[in-house]
């Protein structure tokens, strides 16, 4: 799934001031914002288009190929050049 990137503006002053009081509560604002959209997508897109959107990701990661697996090196003398 390719994601996008959503830039904001927000008082400076206000924000670090935000980030300070989350970070006392261990709770981190990326999360939380991600949880907001996350919810602001459910209550605005119809549960509908949810499942059509939620099976094409699904269908499209399953079709994406496999990277094949490398063998690890030896670490002998068997892989010096002659």
């Amino acid at each position: 799934m390719k994601k996008a990137t959503i830039t904001i503006s927000f008082d400076s002053e206000k924000l670090d001031t935000l980030t300070y009081h989350m970070s006392k509560k261990d709770t981190d604002l990326q999360t939380e914002l991600e949880d907001t959209i996350q919810k602001l997508y459910e209550k605005h897109v119809p549960q509908a288009t949810r499942e059509y959107i939620d099976d094409k990701l699904s269908r499209e990661a399953a079709a994406k190929p496999k990277r094949p697996v490398r063998p690890a090196a030896t670490g002998g003398s068997d892989n010096r050049l002659a």
